[in-house]
């Protein structure tokens, strides 16, 4: 027993350096004051910022329009998917008590739709999405192929259910006169969006591009006829496609729709008065519970109308302070006492 304990000894590598790799670690050592210092200055600077933005919050001009009861009627047309062939208007409108300046933007609101469940969000195909194959449907259930069998592009159930509804804003001018209000329908997506994620095949006639495939079941024209006006924002570069094929991660939420031109009577903004919306109700909501709203916002360096980031700026600002006096209390009492020991 005792010469096997010895062979194993001597089996065992030598004690140095180079042997056992004993290498310096870095250990960071900080003073009390260097810790209590950058407390005080992350406090600080939370608070700062929180101010900041729930103060340029209120700068910004918004106002929401809920059509869900005001289209009633279209809503019921809806109900049966019998009607997609059938259209269906309404108009809303509204008066706007203050000029919105700047750059004003055209959201849609959902409440209650559901884009964060785990199969729906799998259910598309980037091999598709970015031309390389537009009969690539693998992971598209249960969209994959039309009843004829015919791949469908684009595919799966987030393209399916791409929000449809269109709108014209009119100003009332005078009592007598109505004028469009000119809005911009591109460069509403994300840069990487718009020029990665998402590419057309590359023939010079998009609607060949697209032969031996079908149209997903909800959508009334192909992908390639998205914008009938703009050949360069067709297929699957479309500016509202990609806006919807970026999913939302609550139940309610807002998507960048359109954009203010400012021209003619709107280069300073939206100016104060009487608007209506003329509605082209397609998107179906009653089924689920859902809603619907349309909103105008202007925006601030720190983007839209939201509480929820100054909020939480100022909470994290106020619970470092909190840490920060209370280790400091302790600090100085601690160096009270080791004073009064070497007394």
């Amino acid at each position: 027993m005792k010469r096997k304990s010895q062979d194993c000894k001597s089996r065992l590598p030598d004690n140095s350096a180079m042997k056992q790799q004993q290498l310096p670690a870095f250990r960071l050592q900080l003073s009390a004051n260097e810790i209590l210092s950058g407390f005080f200055a992350t406090g600080v600077f939370c608070l700062g910022m929180g101010v900041i933005l729930l103060l340029s919050a209120k700068s910004i001009r918004e106002i929401e329009i809920n059509y869900t009861e005001k289209c009633a009627s279209c809503a019921k047309l809806r109900e049966d998917a019998t009607n997609f062939d059938k259209e269906c208007n309404c108009s809303i409108s509204f008066y706007l008590p203050q000029k919105m300046e700047g750059n004003v933007y055209l959201y849609y609101k959902l409440y209650g739709f559901y884009q964060n469940l785990y199969r729906y969000i799998l259910s598309r195909s980037n091999i598709q999405l970015v031309g390389t194959d537009v009969k690539d449907v693998r992971n598209c259930a249960p969209f994959k192929t039309s009843d004829e069998g015919l791949p469908i592009a684009p595919c799966g159930a987030i393209a399916n259910s791409l929000f449809n509804d269109t709108f014209v804003l009119l100003y009332n001018f005078n009592s007598s006169t109505q004028i469009k209000v000119p809005m911009v329908r591109t460069a509403t997506a994300w840069w990487t969006d718009k020029y990665v994620k998402f590419q057309n095949p590359t023939y010079q006639n998009l609607s060949h591009a697209f032969e031996g495939t079908a149209k997903p079941p909800n959508w009334p024209k192909p992908v390639y006829e998205l914008d009938e006006e703009d050949p360069r924002n067709n297929g699957f570069i479309n500016d509202d496609f990609i806006v919807w094929m970026r999913t939302a991660a609550f139940p309610t939420f807002k998507k960048l729709h359109r954009r203010l031109h400012r021209i003619d009577n709107f280069t300073e903004g939206l100016p104060a008065g009487s608007y209506s919306f003329i509605i082209n109700y397609n998107f179906p909501v009653s089924k689920f519970q859902g809603q619907k709203a349309l909103v105008l916002s202007t925006l601030t360096w720190s983007g839209g109308s939201s509480l929820f980031l100054g909020l939480a700026y100022l909470v994290t600002g106020a619970v470092t302070l909190l840490a920060f006096f209370s280790m400091m209390a302790v600090h100085l009492k601690l160096k009270e006492k080791k004073t009064f020991f070497l007394q």
